[in-house]
């Protein structure tokens, strides 16, 4: 963070905006008297002399050491390294002279009369301006020690010097009126000084107003007269004279009098700030930073995706930071993303830059390299700040460096110009929903956003955090005064029309995401992701991974993630995490816009299939990994991705969470409902093994009626199997025993009747669950008679496993642990993981039941281990549930607390209980079984 200090006035030491506190008068001079040399080592004795002057001399040098001590402990969380540095024989203040008001008011001044000298009146007159604002009162005004007041005096002295210097210049471009009444001002505040009694008198004489002119002679004169003695020196009495006589040579229109005003070679081209400018706090003190200290990068990049704001914020921050540039600001537009205009070459830009410095006609070089070096050699000595907005790519950029360490580069782009040398960047995303709801209520006033503040916030989530967008619906707002909100707010609600919408007069997002599109077509590395982005469009996806890109277009896969890589370079996707992609929902509007123009029908519809086949592919691979019996219902096209194991498959299902929703779904509503439905149906297992099957029941839902719709009866009594089996575990057991018993129907429709053991065990587990213990038992004998043991043993051991909960709840514990301790073995053989883990939790279940807690702990904890090891967390979480009841039932309430916290743990990561539910459950010292695993046996 930049410091300044200022003492032109009242003390200030400012970090950013915010000033910094002191105590001690000593506190403020050594700092004080270390800012006058700022940059420059200043010796101890010289402090010494200033500060202490002849009090405690022999314990000054200590004394210096401590204030320097906690100067440092003051300014130190403000500053990136040590602002006051130990030199040989003495200290510095590691701050750039600018930085301090008076060496800043100084710096200008003499510029300004450089500028006045050259004729570059315009130039002068701003400089001029710039130091003199910078005063704010008597400097050094709280410290009274001798050498202060010294230094007060003189920067005084200067200031009054540059006031004068000001006038006259003022004077000779005919300013006359207004310098009258500013110096009338300063003459009775200094009724001893000759020159601006002068200068008064002329500005009078020419408002003609000669008789006032006249006066300020006579006061001046009495006023020396009485207090020195003396009569006004020569010019003045040769200007009372002048007056007298109405002498024309005191005329600014007489020709020897004309100044002649040239092009300025100090440049002040920044574009007016915008008076809606919004938030962004952090990066524009980041650019204020960025654009104050010498030492660092002299060049920072912002970039962005259009419409986010990338020049309105240079912009803004420039013009608060202007003043430290005594050489001017320069402001250029190289049209990189225009729609309509090409961008600018290098050469073009470099003429731009060159005018701007003073050079024009025959003086810019015409050739490129040599204008570049010409260019370099002007800003060599510069303390310039150079704004370079809407850049295409780093070719255009390179030349317009400057060379000065003075000089200060402001870079907007699309492009991240990465490959840059000595630049930091700064990525601008959108704007949060608070900030976007501020800039909408400056925009279109905040009493029709107070008036309707649901259909302010719908407006700006259609539109994104886009402030071009939010500019766009304020400008539409402003022209229709009659429009209420609501009524923008369903027309952007209609996202065939909602591009449309965002177009007023200049302005238009489409315009903007169409260059970049335009750009990436002309490049010979950004065509494929040219062509990529409408297809991407296609897809009802929330991100997009190189893989199903791959499958989507038919490529490589590192032809793909090249391309997806360039569509971000040019900010057309946003990264959603390692090697994923999002599209801003304006951009994916765009996308979708142009798949339906610049693509057949053909292509479209096969693009998307490759791509859902891709996922449905995938999760048929996955699937018979956690349950033998899962199949794929129609041919799969594509094999998607392989696994090594189970848990990169898990892995695979964590991250691809909601795009294997978003596929289905989209393969549902598409021209394949069959693919749509066997996608729907390979979610199952997968989505069981993370706990998350309770989610699907809506979506089960509508691939039942597909299903039903296309005569598909095997798929549609499988899915109202899944369908009762997410039911159950909502508790809405009812539902589920009605959904089963259909299902039953549907599978004898289908013409496979041995398919009904999984609903026939299904309802078994139910009517367990319900109390319904003999009806329970019937429908896991029917599942056994119809099951294969040699051919499907884990269908028996599952079936057996279940058996054994009944026997259980009957109060035949014998026969229950005799039962379940069967379906350990069996499980052991078939799925020592998964299957052997939940067998060893129904053992101990039965234990726990049979009264006998020590057994129980002990199969509870041998589940515990295979259920993590096999990665089934809501199996683990289960486990752990009730071995932690077990535990507290033996009074072991350390560990008991241990293992609930571990199985809340488990349900909090797997987004089945939210944190403030997990916090309540363990809140209490007994806590109740969590919703998600109370209704499983």
């Amino acid at each position: 963070m930049a410091l300044e200090i200022r003492f032109l006035g009242p003390w200030q030491v400012l970090a950013g905006d915010e000033p910094v506190r002191f105590a001690g008068q000593r506190r403020i001079g050594v700092l004080a008297r270390l800012a006058l040399d700022a940059g420059q080592t200043v010796h101890t004795e010289r402090i010494l002399t200033d500060i202490w002057g002849h009090s405690s001399a022999a314990t000054a040098g200590k004394q210096l050491h401590i204030v320097v001590s906690k100067l440092r402990e003051t300014l130190g969380p403000h500053t990136a390294e040590e602002i006051i540095e130990t030199m040989p024989g003495g200290y510095r203040l590691a701050l750039e002279p600018d930085h301090v008001d008076a060496h800043l008011f100084t710096r200008l001044a003499k510029r300004a009369r450089t500028s006045h000298a050259q004729g570059a009146t315009a130039a002068a007159d701003a400089l001029f301006r710039s130091a003199l604002q910078l005063w704010r009162g008597k400097p050094l005004a709280e410290l009274t020690a001798p050498w202060a007041q010294i230094e007060a005096t003189r920067l005084e002295e200067e200031h009054l010097t540059v006031l004068e210097d000001h006038a006259d210049l003022r004077l000779a471009a005919g300013d006359h009126n207004a310098v009258a009444a500013d110096l009338a001002v300063h003459v009775r505040a200094h009724p001893l000084r000759e020159r601006p009694a002068a200068q008064l008198m002329l500005a009078l004489h020419r408002a003609g107003r000669p008789s006032e002119a006249l006066a300020v002679y006579q006061d001046t004169r009495r006023i020396m007269v009485t207090e020195l003695g003396i009569e006004p020196g020569a010019e003045l009495r040769r200007l009372q004279r002048a007056v007298l006589a109405k002498d024309p040579v005191l005329d600014l229109t007489t020709p020897a009098q004309q100044i002649t005003v040239s092009e300025p070679y100090i440049p002040a081209e920044l574009p007016a700030d915008t008076h809606a400018f919004t938030a962004r706090a952090t990066e524009i003190h980041r650019l204020r930073t960025a654009l104050g200290p010498a030492d660092g990068p002299a060049i920072t990049v912002i970039d962005g995706p259009g419409g986010i704001g990338k020049s309105a914020l240079a912009v803004h921050v420039a013009h608060a930071t202007a003043a430290r540039f005594t050489d001017g600001v320069i402001y250029l537009n190289l049209h990189g993303s225009t729609p309509g205009l090409d961008p600018l070459t290098p050469a073009q830009a470099l003429r731009h830059l060159l005018r701007s410095l003073g050079l024009d006609g025959a003086a810019v070089p015409a050739d490129p390299g040599e204008a570049a070096a010409r260019y370099r050699s002007l800003t060599a000595t510069c303390n310039l700040l150079v704004i370079l907005d809407n850049a295409r790519d780093v070719r255009q950029i390179r030349p317009l460096i400057p060379a000065g360490p003075g000089c200060r580069v402001l870079i907007t782009s699309r492009d991240p110009l990465a490959t840059l040398d000595n630049a930091r960047h700064l990525h601008l995303g959108t704007l949060n929903a608070g900030d976007a709801a501020a800039l909408l209520s400056r925009l279109a006033g905040p009493d029709r956003v107070r008036a309707e503040p649901q259909a302010a916030e719908r407006i700006v989530h259609l539109c994104g955090g886009f402030p071009l967008a939010l500019r766009i619906v304020g400008a539409r707002l402003a022209a229709r005064p009659d429009w209420t909100l609501s009524d923008l707010e369903v027309r952007l609600a209609d996202a065939t029309r909602r591009l449309d919408m965002l177009e007023y007069a200049d302005l238009a997002v489409r315009a903007g995401i169409a260059v970049s599109h335009h750009h990436l077509r002309e490049e010979p590395t950004g065509r494929d992701a040219a062509y990529l982005l409408p297809l991407l469009g296609l897809l009802d996806l929330p991100t997009h991974t190189p893989a199903a890109t791959a499958a989507l277009t038919g490529w490589p896969h590192h032809r793909a993630e090249a391309a997806l890589e360039r569509l971000q370079d040019a900010r057309l996707l946003e990264p959603a995490g390692p090697d994923r992609y999002q599209f801003h929902d304006l951009v994916g509007l765009y996308a979708r816009e142009r798949a339906h123009q610049d693509l057949s029908e053909e292509e479209r519809t096969a693009a998307v299939r490759r791509a859902l086949h891709h996922y449905r592919g995938t999760l048929w691979t996955v699937n018979p990994m956690l349950n033998r019996d899962a199949v794929p219902r129609c041919p799969v096209e594509s094999a998607g991705i392989t696994f090594e194991d189970l848990e990169e498959a898990g892995e695979w299902v964590r991250a691809e969470r909601d795009n294997l929703l978003a596929a289905a779904q989209q393969a549902l509503d598409g021209p394949d409902p069959a693919n749509g439905v066997s996608l729907v149906i390979g979610l199952h297992w997968p989505f069981c093994y993370q706990g998350w099957h309770t989610q699907l029941a809506d979506i089960y839902a509508y691939a039942i009626e597909v299903a039903d719709r296309i005569a598909a009866w095997a798929d549609k009594a499988q899915l109202r199997s899944f369908l009762g089996w997410v039911y159950r575990d909502q508790g809405r057991n009812d539902a589920a025993i009605a959904q089963l018993k259909t299902a039953l129907t549907d599978w004898d429709r289908a013409e496979l009747p041995r398919r009904k053991l999984g609903v026939l065990n299904n309802l078994g587990v139910i009517n367990t669950i319900v109390g319904r213990l003999d009806e329970a038992l019937g429908y896991l004998e029917s599942a056994l008679e119809l099951n294969d043991g040699a051919q499907r043993p884990w269908a028996g051991a599952a079936i057996r496993n279940n058996r054994a909960h009944v026997y259980c709840r009957q109060g035949r514990f014998d026969e229950a642990i005799a039962e379940a301790r069967q379906v350990v073995e069996l499980w052991s053989k078939v799925d020592p993981l998964i299957g052997g883990g939940t067998a060893h939790d129904s053992l101990g279940d039965v234990y726990r039941h049979a009264g006998r807690p020590t057994e129980a702990v002990e199969s509870y904890t041998v589940a515990v281990r295979l259920l993590r090891e096999s990665g089934f967390r809501l199996g683990e979480a289960v486990s752990r549930w009730w071995l932690g009841v077990t535990l507290h039932d033996l009074e072991r309430h350390g560990e008991a607390r241990q293992q609930w916290e571990e199985s809340v743990g488990l349900l909090r990561d797997a987004r089945l209980l939210t944190p403030r539910e997990a916090n309540e459950i363990l809140a209490r010292p007994v806590p109740e079984t969590p919703h998600p695993i109370k209704n499983m046996l």
